[in-house]
């Protein structure tokens, strides 16, 4: 069980999210056994105590103590729940009830200060019943209805003309939508709110940078869950200012876009500078995957680089977005595994191949963790995909590669698109620096 909570993120990705994004982690440590389950769900209380969720706690105290008694103060909670619930729903009467009408809803336009005027002016619906769907819908939330919370949230950020409670509401429809598995609409509100953050003024930039922490680990639900998450969690995380956001930090957000990188069928050009990172923060931040990197491309340890991927499949294993598993037929799995096992290899055998012009079956057998016949399989399949341009001598047993000059003009184009990104950057940064300056 130590082993297993060795590299567990939970305790470092919990106070990054909303406390009822974090029921899902302890529900799946609980599942793998990673801690003790009466340590679940004592951290399982202690997070319901902050929510309006009163049933589920008490479900659990019982589960826990073994007996059907609860609290008294949890009974007096559930009504005082009860009654502030029914105290909003009345204050928010008058707007859910035009909101629930097709026909008065048609009236609504795309100009805010009209359709607020109009509500005032027709119906007697003012601020205050604005300002109650709000109230209603995170009371909502926080009792766990999520589906009516993401409603009644859509519909206030409609009508609300206040920047920050708007931008409240939407973290909260984030929040609905991740844990609703609305993977498709949890994505859009996630580019929604990017989109803000990276164009809001903030107070101060430490606000800001904070904010973009937020965004990534909340990402992680979407990223890990959607067809094409693993693409996009390298579109977002490897930008530099969240780069720069993760490095200074959240050094653990780096095991997700390291696997991410791996997966990707596609090599990136962005890989290169990625391992630069990976370079930069191997003494501050150490994890198998990151180290696998490092083994490979940094250091070419090709021994360590296959000792790491071992650990790797278990921290796969016990990953709770990593580790996402399926059924397949009468058994389950996991998908991701197996495709990192498949691509850490490529890798090894990229890499290694590169130093050597001539290798032994044996040898690289090993590196793989492959018996021989597998490796000798493995190897050909990479030969008739064109993955690979080599031969195998089967006489003496060795894989012979194919002789590789680089071609002086792709070498040239690729430094040049190198200088101008940097060129890029560097502009951006002094026009940032600029603008901050004649802002004070």
């Amino acid at each position: 069980m130590a082993e297993m909570s060795k590299y567990d993120l939970t305790p470092l990705i919990a106070p990054n999210l909303d406390r009822h994004l974090v029921f899902p982690l302890l529900e799946f440590t609980q599942e793998r056994e990673i801690y003790p389950n009466e340590q679940i769900l004592k951290a399982k209380i202690e997070l319901l105590n902050n929510t309006n969720m009163v049933d589920y706690a008490m479900d659990i105290h019982k589960s826990l103590y073994h007996t059907d008694d609860v609290p008294q103060d949890m009974v007096d909670r559930r009504v005082e729940v009860v009654a502030r619930l029914k105290s909003l729903e009345e204050a928010a009467a008058p707007l859910v009830t035009f909101l629930q009408n097709p026909n008065a809803v048609q009236e609504l336009r795309a100009d805010k200060q009209y359709n607020l005027q109009m509500l005032n002016e027709r119906y007697q619906i003012g601020p205050e019943q604005i300002e109650a769907l709000y109230q209603y819908a995170k009371f909502q939330f926080e009792c766990g209805n999520y589906s009516g919370a993401a409603d009644y949230l859509y519909q206030y950020r409609a009508l609300c003309t206040n920047a920050d409670r708007s931008l409240s509401a939407l973290w909260g429809k984030l929040a609905a939508e991740i844990l609703m598995q609305n993977w498709d609409i949890a994505l859009e509100e996630l580019n929604r709110l990017k989109e803000i953050i990276d164009s809001k003024n903030f107070t101060s930039s430490l606000n800001q940078v904070q904010s973009r922490i937020w965004l990534m680990h909340w990402s992680l639900f979407i990223f890990f869950n959607h067809d094409n998450g693993r693409t996009q969690i390298i579109d977002l995380f490897n930008q530099d200012k969240y780069l720069n956001a993760i490095q200074t930090n959240a050094p653990h957000l780096l095991r997700y876009l390291a696997t991410a990188f791996i997966v990707n069928k596609k090599r990136r050009p962005q890989f290169k500078e990625f391992i630069k990172v990976i370079q930069q923060e191997q003494h501050s931040f150490a994890d198998p995957i990151t180290e696998f990197l490092a083994c490979v491309y940094v250091n070419f340890d090709f021994d360590g680089a296959q000792k790491k991927m071992k650990e790797c499949e278990d921290v796969i294993l016990n990953d709770p977005f990593l580790g996402k598993r399926v059924e397949e037929s009468n058994y389950t799995v996991v998908p991701l595994k197996d495709e990192f096992i498949e691509n850490a290899r490529l890798f090894i055998f990229e890499t290694y191949c590169r130093i050597h012009e001539r290798i032994d079956m044996r040898v690289l057998a090993e590196k793989l963790n492959l018996n021989y016949e597998d490796a000798e399989r493995w190897i050909l399949n990479l030969i008739r995909t064109s993955k690979l341009d080599a031969k195998i001598d089967t006489q003496t047993g060795t894989v012979v590669m194919e002789p590789n000059h680089p071609n002086v003009y792709e070498q040239l184009i690729d430094h040049t698109k190198g200088l101008s990104g940097r060129t890029y950057k560097l502009v951006n940064q002094l026009m940032e620096h600029a603008q901050a300056q004649a802002a004070r």
